[in-house]
């Protein structure tokens, strides 16, 4: 134990390797920051496998001021210290300093997190009121916790965090996102060739790499790993970023639909993915929120509209707007159909996006992939395209240029009919902003690199819908079994975009590529085609296959 002089001039006391028992004997190393003195205090927990003594050097753009006990998207103990918290940070299972096997985002690594929760409300130090707060994994283990219901625990703010292992992360339509792989490699690797071997060897020697890629349908193996909506009841703040389809975006929207809680709110900001919470906006998002819940300070948090939403004018400017609810009341749910007929002068495998039906039936057919198949780990980084739609490389639909000012704040969904040479095909689906010159608009990032607007994929053999579960604007697939084609065979497919905000200005284009692997923006979270690659492919649209991209317009309160 040591004190240290922290912010506002407040004196913090620092244990380090305090024991957090576990109910199987297992023992958890934490290290504990809280005010000194007998104050008894509300405690924010972290739990995971990021290393508590790993050094983290913050970037110099970020707003709260870096100091030696940061920690990789944890809350900063010298900030929340002083404003009557304690923060407990606990190297998890088989991670860091802890003993066992580490099982990332396990029904067991739940468990301990119910256990440590319980344990920190027990300390002398605490008034018994225990919340969660952090980035991405420190994010979505809150979700698994709250599962579990922990009597203690009195709210949560999962900022930026997957809530469905499966659907979220590791299988988006079906298909594999290898981020997800890579960054099993990359941790893997941390603890058998870093500094953590010293003291945990073989901790991670549990096959989870096979495990995860063996389930590749949603068959109950990833239960545990999976927000259970109607058992999280407890107050929730969910936090989520426009810009991050492919690993956190659609947990914290689902959150706020689904979640049992009747005391939730939901903010969705934008930008890289470690920025925004450390703003002071950001902390005083989080502040007043656990100040309520935690110390019972009736500062009028839960009596404001519980929707705050960055809306996004392109280049990164964004403007504020507090809503009633999400999806929006008064959203104008507006089809735009796909138009596939020829037109003199288009470009190869280009279409339209028009306001009615076209009458006839037309088809466009294209190559599933020019790359030929790979089975090699370039496979996936190999089939990104590039910014434009290149012959045989899938087919952009664009609309006219825009008559005025048209804001997009919702979930999105694209319906339409395909066939394939083969028994099955991949579709990637990507809304972007063109502005009156043929410029995309981009936005910065979760990480940190330019993304379009929106992005959504599918596998066809996993097309069949949960019908309890579907929405009009947000289909739900089962992913219980694989329904392949027989080549040639019509079927209809629905596409979930995860949601966005977006005010396309007037003179634009919106357009949506559809395409058969990653297109523009997809750096940070490529996808494994499989041999799914070969062949052709062939979407329709018109008189009896309607086909449309659904977008949720926002009119002028």
């Amino acid at each position: 134990m040591n004190v240290h002089a922290g912010a506002d001039n407040d004196s913090i006391v620092i244990e380090k390797d305090v024991v957090v028992p576990m109910r199987d004997g297992a023992r958890l190393l934490a290290d504990v920051f809280r005010p000194e003195g007998d104050a008894r205090v509300p405690a924010i927990l972290n739990l995971g496998p990021y290393q508590k003594d790993k050094p983290w050097i913050p970037p110099d753009t970020l707003e709260e001021k870096p100091n030696p006990y940061m920690n990789w998207e944890t809350v900063n103990p010298l900030w929340w210290v002083p404003r009557g918290y304690a923060a407990v940070r606990i190297d998890g299972r088989g991670s860091g300093k802890s003993q066992g096997q580490c099982e990332p985002w396990s029904l067991a690594e739940s468990v301990d997190f119910y256990d440590a929760i319980e344990w920190a409300a027990a300390q002398p130090w605490c008034n018994g009121n225990v919340g969660l707060s952090g980035i991405s994994y420190f994010a979505i283990n809150q979700w698994f916790a709250a599962n579990q219901q922990p009597p203690s625990l009195k709210a949560i703010i999962p900022w930026e965090g997957f809530a469905d292992l499966y659907r979220d992360a590791l299988f988006h339509g079906g298909i594999l996102n290898v981020f997800m792989t890579n960054w099993l490699t990359a941790h893997l690797m941390h603890h058998t060739q870093g500094r953590a071997s010293q003291l945990i060897p073989n901790a991670w020697a549990t096959n989870t790499m096979h495990f995860w890629l063996s389930n590749n349908l949603d068959s109950g193996a990833f239960h545990g790993a999976q927000a259970q909506w109607d058992k999280i009841t407890v107050p929730m703040f969910s936090v989520g970023n426009w810009t991050g389809f492919g690993l956190h975006l659609r947990g914290n929207t689902e959150a706020y639909m689904r979640g049992a809680s009747k005391h939730k709110k939901l903010r969705m900001h934008t930008g890289s993915h470690v920025h925004p919470f450390y703003t002071e906006e950001g902390r005083a998002d989080q502040l007043r929120f656990l100040d309520y819940w935690l110390k019972g300070v009736d500062n009028g948090v839960m009596n404001e509209p519980p929707v705050k939403l960055a809306i996004r004018k392109g280049h990164d400017e964004i403007e504020w707007r507090h809503e009633n609810e999400w999806p929006l009341a008064r959203t104008q749910w507006t089809k735009f159909y796909f138009d596939l007929a020829p037109a003199a002068g288009a470009v190869e495998n280009s279409g339209r996006l028009v306001s009615a039906k076209p009458k006839q039936t037309s088809s466009r057919t294209y190559a599933a992939s020019s790359l030929g198949s790979m089975g090699s780990t370039s496979a996936a980084s190999s089939q990104v395209m590039g910014g434009s739609i290149k012959p045989g490389m899938g087919i952009a639909l664009e609309t006219p240029p825009l008559e005025r000012d048209v804001e997009v704040t919702g979930p999105l969904a694209a319906s339409f009919w395909v066939s394939s040479a083969t028994e099955d095909l991949d579709l990637f689906l990507t809304l972007r902003n063109f502005d009156a010159e043929g410029n995309e608009v981009m936005e910065t990032g979760q990480q940190g690199t330019p993304v379009p607007v929106a992005k959504g994929w599918l596998r066809v053999s996993h097309r069949e819908l949960d019908p309890e579960l579907s929405l009009p604007y947000r289909p739900y697939h089962k992913h219980r079994r694989r329904l392949f084609l027989k080549p040639g065979e019509i079927v209809k497919v629905d596409v979930e975009i995860w949601p966005t905000s977006m005010v396309f200005k007037k003179g634009h284009r919106i357009r949506l590529d559809v395409q058969p692997c990653d297109g523009v923006g997809s750096q940070g979270y490529l996808h494994y085609h499989a041999d799914y690659n070969t062949g052709t492919n062939t979407i329709y649209a018109g008189g009896e296959r309607e086909s449309f991209l659904l977008l949720p317009i926002i009119p002028p309160k």
